[in-house]
């Protein structure tokens, strides 16, 4: 009997370390995770229990994870990319307002040209 508790302190606490080495270090609390190594290693029961109590952020109960269970360390996947408003739009419809500013941009370019010329005759005469 005491074989079976110390192969499942050992189990425990190994699974402890696998733990806090692969976690990420902002879902660790309250000390950094060298130091959860340690106190694991230096306090094998205590420590795995201090861990699994105080060290370890949990995921909240109302979002479900993606990830399957047998695979602890893998990653959830990431988010779909945000959608840009499509343009409804045809491709005729967006030539035409393309060109339309084209027109718009060189009326504006020529209208400004007129107007230096005529600041410039009426600075001469």
């Amino acid at each position: 009997m005491p074989y079976i508790f110390s192969l499942l302190l050992l189990a425990a606490m190994i699974f402890a370390l696998v733990d806090i080495i692969t976690r990420d270090s902002s879902q660790v609390r309250r000390l950094p995770k060298v130091t959860w190594v340690f106190i694991v290693i230096l306090l094998p029961m205590l420590g795995t229990i201090l861990w699994f109590a105080l060290g370890r952020e949990y995921a909240p109960r109302s979002a479900p994870t993606r990830t399957p269970q047998f695979a602890p360390w893998a990653t959830p996947p990431a988010p779909a990319p945000e959608s840009r408003p499509r343009d409804l739009r045809s491709t005729e419809q967006q030539l035409a307002d393309l060109e339309r500013e084209i027109e718009e941009e060189r009326l504006r370019a020529e209208l400004a040209r007129r107007r230096s010329e005529r600041s410039a005759d009426s600075a001469e005469g």
